[in-house]
């Protein structure tokens, strides 16, 4: 490594206890990050009061429709049940397509249940962003390939996998076929071999729908609960499924559970406010009518696709079930599919679906049953308590000071700048008290010989020292909490960038998606460069001059690292607070308090090296020397 100087850099023996505690901080903020990383993909522990059940059977589409419904051998009919029931099905497959401005949903009457729910609108601007796929074409959430495998929406499930491909491939007679504008109602029925079937869709001007429906078999209620089974049609990387989550509320605690907490086909019966799926930007959530009525499956299974490469399209890859991931060739990787079935205990299905984008807005204005809403969905794991405020003054900014998501960043970061400024100057303060304390800290430890940690005598030292800088009105971490208490504020945006849908393909210059890396990988050149130049700019009084030259490139390398394949939103926020800390930095450099700072630290410098003194033990540390 090249030798440079730094006119900030200061050198002394006696600053190594002080270097050791900025080394400690360091270290403390890298594990934080990688803990924090780590803890949002363990997510929390699924809840335990499920009991399994039947795991779920492929529902490929055949190429004739099945006979009509027929009564189960292990199904009992209702007592007292004589007359047959009149057969109600369609003599061909038709659909219909109910639409607002927000979305645009298709019907197929092969199983009364969804092929098409295009999302118009992403976001919670006013307007609303349009939305659309990594292609620019209108974003389609049903997962084609996984559905014609586990299950299209508002399909039905039950615990008899016979009964469920049935219902799912039975001709109802819908009470509208063609086009339908909301607000609308539309019906699906359906009846055969003593089976009853009613499906009841309502459509308003939100994302929510209204479902009511029923299944009966000579008259009895039958168990039948409606289902998103399959993943969403937005999942074009393994990224998509992997973030992927069961989202759930009951009597006020909410719970986000990751693919691999998850036991397929087990069910929760309990007080449920909602329930569902959710992946990185969009959800499909059940509300129930009655809470204490709800039942819950929460339905698991795998998707082969052939090892992904970049930009592969896994809703057009050839994707076939598997049973476990020992059973896939060579090249080719499972995926996670997550989907819930949710109804009542009943057997009457009364409730609304969400399916729409998680933007906090939007969430926040769908009340359940209980009075909540679904503002939980969004979830900011362990940093919410900082990452929601700042989503929230993010949002401010782009929506009343810069439309443009990239410029609002921008804008944003200058704020929060200025507004911890007064944090960096306290720090420099401090440091410059310690620096002008530093040689009768130095006396101290000189009469203590400079012992080891696990001396008797450090503790002795450790106690006069602090009890040294008290008189003198100096903490030993007055120079650093101040630098630092910017950092959790950097890593809840780390987290926020990657949840908000509103950065979802939001456009500044180059870049045309926020929400994904640099493509060109400027940001994280540029990361390297400003965060050095920061760390060179920036005094560190006390600091060994070898360890500064060390961190001086070991953060830059960790903060390119972090942004080469992360949301470039967090390269443009990072660089942006790069720049107005060196600028603040050059100024303060050039104050009175800076000058000081600057002149102990050269006269420090200067101290002459030579042997070691007579009251230091160890003869192999030589102050002064680098």
């Amino acid at each position: 490594m090249a030798e440079f100087k730094n006119p900030n850099q200061g050198g002394s023996g006696g600053g190594g206890r002080d270097s050791q505690s900025l080394m400690v901080m360091l270290l403390l903020m890298f594990v934080v990050v990688i803990g924090a990383m780590w803890w949002q993909q363990r997510n929390h522990p699924p809840e335990q009061s499920s009991q399994p059940q039947p795991a779920q059977s492929s529902q490929s589409a055949p190429a004739q429709p099945l006979p009509p419904l027929t009564t189960p051998a292990n199904s009992a009919a209702a007592p007292g049940a004589t007359a047959p029931t009149p057969t109600v099905q369609a003599a061909a497959e038709t659909t219909t397509t109910v639409e607002n401005e927000l979305y645009k949903i298709t019907f197929s009457n092969r199983g009364g249940q969804v092929i098409h729910w295009i999302i118009k609108r992403c976001g919670g601007g006013n307007p609303q962003p349009v939305c659309t796929d990594d292609h620019g074409q209108p974003l389609d959430l049903v997962h084609a390939g996984a559905s014609k495998l586990y299950g299209y929406p508002l399909s039905l499930y039950t615990y008899d996998p016979a009964l469920r491909q049935n219902l799912a491939q039975a001709l109802y007679v819908p009470s509208v076929t063609g086009s339908l504008t909301a607000p609308a109602t539309l019906t699906y029925n359906y009846a055969s071999g003593g089976y009853v079937v009613r499906k009841t869709f309502t459509f308003g001007s939100d994302y929510v729908i209204q479902a009511d429906t029923q299944i009966t078999l000579n008259g009895a209620p039958v168990r039948a609960l409606l289902a998103w089974p399959a993943a969403f049609g937005d999942m074009e990387t393994t990224a998509g499924f992997a973030q992927e989550q069961l989202d759930l509320s009951s009597a006020g605690k909410d719970t986000h559970d990751a693919p691999k907490s998850i036991v397929g086909g087990s069910t929760t019966t309990r007080p449920l406010d909602f329930a569902g799926v959710s992946d990185q930007y969009f959800a499909a959530i059940f509300m129930p009518d009655q809470p204490q009525d709800a039942t819950m499956v929460s339905l698991q299974n795998l998707i082969k696709i052939p090892s992904p490469t970049s930009g592969i399209d896994v809703t057009t890859a050839t994707a076939e079930p598997t049973a476990t991931v020992k059973d896939l060739p060579k090249g080719s990787i499972a995926l996670p599919v997550l989907g819930a079935a949710v109804g009542s205990t009943t057997g009457h299905n009364q409730l609304r679906l969400f399916v729409g984008p998680k933007a906090l807005p939007v969430l926040k204005s769908i009340t359940d049953a209980g009075g909540g809403n679904l503002g939980p969905v969004l979830d900011f794991g362990f940093w919410a308590i900082i990452a929601k405020p700042l989503y929230y003054a993010l949002h401010f900014v782009q929506e009343y000071m810069a439309s443009n998501w990239g410029w609002a960043i921008i804008l944003f970061t200058v704020l929060i700048n200025v507004l911890i400024l007064p944090l960096r100057i306290k720090g420099m303060r401090s440091a410059l008290k310690m620096q002008r304390i530093q040689p009768q800290i130095d006396a101290i430890k000189t009469k203590y010989k400079n012992p080891g940690p696990t001396d008797p005598r450090a503790g002795e030292m450790n106690a006069e020292i602090m009890a040294y800088q008290k008189t003198q009105g100096v903490s030993m971490f007055g120079g650093c909490l101040p630098s630092l208490i910017p950092m959790p504020m950097l890593i809840a945006f780390f987290y926020m960038m990657n949840k908000i849908v509103e950065l979802r393909h939001a456009h500044w210059f180059y870049l045309h998606d926020l929400s994904k890396p640099d493509p060109y990988h400027i940001l994280p050149i540029m990361m390297f460069l400003t965060s050095f130049l920061a760390q060179y700019f920036t005094p560190s009084p006390g600091v060994d001059p070898a360890q500064q030259k060390m961190m001086a490139f070991m953060m830059p390398v960790f903060s390119a690292y972090l942004t080469w394949s992360y949301a470039s939103a967090l390269g443009i926020y990072w660089n942006v607070g790069n720049l107005i800390m060196i600028l603040q930095q050059q100024i303060m450099n050039r104050t009175s308090l800076g000058r000081e700072i600057r002149e102990l630290q050269l006269k420090r410098a200067k101290r002459p090296t030579g042997p070691p003194q007579k009251s230091v033990p160890n003869p192999k540390i030589i102050p002064g020397r680098r």
